[in-house]
């Protein structure tokens, strides 16, 4: 039987609703929030102002190029959380009336465990390559940087986390510090692709096991500008592309560590990237150079499934459809992750 799965996404500042026919992606649709750039970064009372205004034309616009008509659903799934609960609310909210209204299964999805089964979104007639189970993945975003060891769809084991900021917070502050607009992090890739990334030596910081910590490395970044600057005025401007490169070296170098260790200590030589920062160039790069040496497996998105995203959602949906893991309405948006 086929399945045809409405997706709706609402965690922070992308309104997005997507449709899939089983696994395959029919409609993947992205309404983003501009108003927050002059602010430097997301505002939640305008997060969930936006969405109220986005989110019927997102779904509307969404069905139609799948085309279908709501009566032909059979499967509504949404994002429960972590994320902005203002933001969640307006999401969950909308898939429950949605649900009770055409009589549908109602699915809530975690934000990170779909930013992982992303991975299983076929896009085309052409079957991509999956990963196979047991794999690893590296899970690395604004909020969250962790790594996973996915044993299963939905059996999945914390082996390593922050213990303070996450990876992508490390890129924006950076951008600020460089005075660069919001969002910065794709603009120190941007930059940072035309430097040289060994002009600038930024240390790296010795957490045991698979954690991560990326505050020292920001505030190193921070007081090493404001040295320059009381010297040079024009240091930033002078040196941007070669300081965007040696920051976004730093990052990624510490990523690499932990995945190579990961993969040391487990075992599993299969390793999958997710979340917004796998679409950093850098990173990318640096995981199919480094797998191509050690013999690794390298499943890196597409990417339009690196940022939120509602197809992340409605393949997380399908899948526990089909294991019939059904929500109720009585279960509220939670900010926090549950991993």
């Amino acid at each position: 039987m086929n399945i045809l799965t409405l997706g709706i996404e609402s965690s922070c500042d992308d309104t997005s609703a997507a449709v899939l026919l089983n696994n395959k992606l029919l409609a993947n649709v992205i309404a983003n929030q501009k108003v927050h750039e002059k602010y430097g970064g997301v505002v939640p009372e305008l997060a969930s102002r936006a969405h109220q205004q986005n989110i019927i034309p997102v779904v509307d616009t969404a069905m139609k190029e799948a085309g279908i008509d709501k009566k032909d659903l059979n499967v509504i799934a949404y994002t429960r959380g972590p994320g902005l609960l203002g933001s969640l609310l307006i999401g969950s909210t909308f898939a429950k009336t949605m649900s009770l209204g055409l009589g549908l299964p109602l699915i809530e999805v975690d934000h990170l465990q779909a930013h992982i089964l992303s991975h299983f979104i076929q896009k085309d007639d052409i079957v991509p390559d999956f990963p196979t189970f047991p794999f690893l993945c590296l899970l690395v975003s604004g909020g969250h940087t962790q790594i996973m060891q996915v044993n299963d769809y939905f059996e999945m084991k914390l082996i390593g986390k922050t213990i303070d900021d996450a990876a992508g917070e490390a890129f924006d502050k950076a951008a600020k510090i460089l005075g660069l607009p919001y969002p910065g992090g794709p603009l120190v890739d941007k930059y940072g692709a035309m430097g040289d990334s060994k002009r600038f030596g930024f240390p790296k910081p010795q957490i045991k096991n698979l954690d991560f910590s990326f505050s020292g490395l920001k505030t190193s970044f921070l007081y090493f500008i404001r040295d320059h600057l009381k010297t040079d005025a024009d240091f930033i401007t002078s040196n941007l592309n070669d300081l965007c490169a040696s920051m976004q070296f730093a990052i990624v170098g510490v990523l690499m560590h932990k995945i190579e260790k990961a993969i040391n200590e487990t075992g599993v030589n299969k390793i999958a990237l997710a979340g917004g920062v796998s679409a950093n160039s850098a990173l990318r790069k640096a995981l199919l150079d480094k797998g191509n040496q050690m013999g690794w497996k390298v499943y890196i998105p597409p990417f339009e499934f690196t940022t939120d995203n509602a197809a992340m959602i409605a393949i997380t949906g399908y899948l526990k459809f089909e294991k019939g893991d059904y929500s109720t309405i009585e279960q509220s948006p939670y900010s926090n992750s549950k991993f």
